[in-house]
């Protein structure tokens, strides 16, 4: 209940700040007498998609930290949470990166990575990550983690769901602008009529399912490159090898909605929606070299 009353709040505010910003701005009036001004479309479609997608990365690790009670280590408190902080900071040197935030939440086997900047990461573990690997495979799926923060991809995913988020704004309201222009060609009055509205959040839906099915073939890339790095980071492939297969015989906890792409693992009903590859495939890619 907590996940989903944070989830809505969340995006009840950063509707609200991008409605306020895009009427402050002026962009929000691309509706004219005379057409759509495209221009100014194009200004509040880029202001609502990257907004958005940017206000939700610089949220990012607050919110995890909150939504999945995550506990930051500050000073260990036992020889597990030691060997975690020594374990980061070690693969943290190695991948060039500072030092991230260690974080440990009740949960069954999971981790993920967040954090707006390199400078700014959280690696998290869940209990049943913990409790469920050897420490080997911890430090494999550490060192995934690691190459998520050194590869930026929490920026890239942004910037990919940005672009697709304006793309769909734009294409969903020149649609409605175009469906209801026909509609009412023979019409006196201006103005955009229902079928403007029901038309634009039709297609809202409709190019939002495709931009979703593109930003989780680019989630899906940046995991087969995550699981590269770890093996870079460790050395060899074997070890994040027995992680996954670890993994895909044990039941894997979820996350928030939010931060379901940043997790170890993860997937979704249909491969075209999965933010993951399945297990056998990313153990096919790391023995592929």
């Amino acid at each position: 209940m907590k996940r989903i009353v944070l989830f809505l709040a969340t995006n009840l505010a950063i509707m609200l700040v991008l409605g306020i910003s895009a009427s402050l701005l002026g962009v929000n009036r691309f509706l004219t007498a005379n057409g759509l001004n495209l221009g100014m479309l194009l200004g509040f479609a880029a202001l609502m998609g990257f907004g958005g997608a940017f206000i939700s990365l610089w949220l990012s690790k607050p919110i995890a930290k909150w939504s999945t009670g995550a506990r930051v280590i500050a000073q260990p408190a036992n020889a597990t949470e030691a060997w975690l902080m020594n374990t980061v900071a070690r693969q943290a040197q190695t991948a060039g990166i500072p030092m991230p935030e260690v974080a440990i939440y009740q949960g069954e086997p999971n981790a993920f990575a967040t954090g707006a900047t390199k400078n700014a990461s959280l690696v998290a573990v869940s209990t049943g990550l913990l409790e469920s690997m050897t420490h080997e495979e911890v430090e494999a799926v550490l060192a995934h983690e690691i190459a998520h923060v050194a590869n930026g991809d929490m920026v890239t995913l942004t910037l990919i769901q940005g672009v697709v988020n304006t793309f769909v704004i734009f294409l969903s309201r020149v649609v409605a602008y175009a469906v209801d222009s026909f509609l009412r060609k023979d019409e006196q009055s201006s103005g955009p009529g229902i079928a403007y509205m029901v038309t634009s959040v039709v297609c809202d839906l409709l190019f939002g399912l495709l931009a979703s099915i593109i930003v989780a073939w680019f989630s899906r890339q940046r995991e087969f490159r995550a699981d590269r790095g770890a093996a870079g980071i460790m050395g060899n492939p074997r070890p994040m090898i027995a992680a996954l297969q670890r993994l895909g015989g044990i039941a894997q906890g979820g996350l928030p909605k939010g931060l379901a792409a940043s997790g170890i693992a993860g997937g979704g009903v249909l491969s075209l929606f999965s933010t993951h590859p399945s297990t056998e495939e990313r153990i096919a890619a790391l023995q592929r070299g």
